[in-house]
């Protein structure tokens, strides 16, 4: 996900083209891979965001220390939660034509939050048709977007599936009807053989 955003040109620790921070040279270390990438397919417009979430901390100080709050909601992304700040973003930055690269968005958003990432991402695209959103994410929620392209990297080969195949949506499932086999599982002592 970072090399694909870094490839359009969004800053590498989050953010749109005009951010150009690094607060760590470990996002260096994708260079090397951003210059022998070769993207399949189009982008159609030229604005966008790239929601890297564990940088989002840093986009936020950025955006304060160059006064940029008021693009956001008009209310630092810093007092706010975690998740009121993705939400924030969501509602004030991804509201134009563009593509939106989002790397597990779901790590600041509980359950109730990610129904309502799934709504306001359906309402921009329901209204905008050149809006192209690329998200990487473990949320079985957010896998069950309709009509939404999923991509498993899952057993060394990239191929299409279903919600219901992925492992986080399966995971899930098993855990729900029988949280107690799993919780034995996890914590019971392993039995001593003599």
């Amino acid at each position: 996900m970072e090399a694909i955003a870094a490839h359009y040109g969004f800053g590498h620790e989050g953010g749109n083209r005009n951010f150009s921070f690094e607060t760590t040279s470990s996002v260096r270390s994708i260079d090397p891979l951003v210059r022998s990438l070769r993207v399949g397919f189009t982008v159609r417009t030229g604005s966008g965001f790239y929601l890297r979430a564990e940088s989002f901390f840093n986009v936020a100080s950025y955006v304060d220390s160059v006064g940029g709050f008021d693009s956001y909601g008009g209310k630092s992304l810093h007092d706010q939660s975690h998740g009121e700040s993705f939400i924030s973003l969501l509602q004030n930055r991804f509201t134009r034509s563009g593509f939106y690269v989002m790397d597990e968005p779901e790590a600041a958003l509980s359950p109730q939050r990610q129904l309502s990432f799934l709504v306001l991402l359906h309402d921009l695209l329901k209204d905008n048709e050149n809006m192209q959103f690329l998200i990487a994410t473990h949320s079985p929620i957010l896998l069950a977007y309709p009509g939404a392209q999923i991509l498993s990297f899952d057993g060394g080969q990239i191929h299409e599936i279903n919600c219901r195949e992925s492992q986080p949506f399966q995971l899930v499932s098993r855990f729900v009807v029988a949280p107690e086999h799993y919780i034995h599982a996890l914590f019971s002592e392993p039995s001593s053989t003599e």
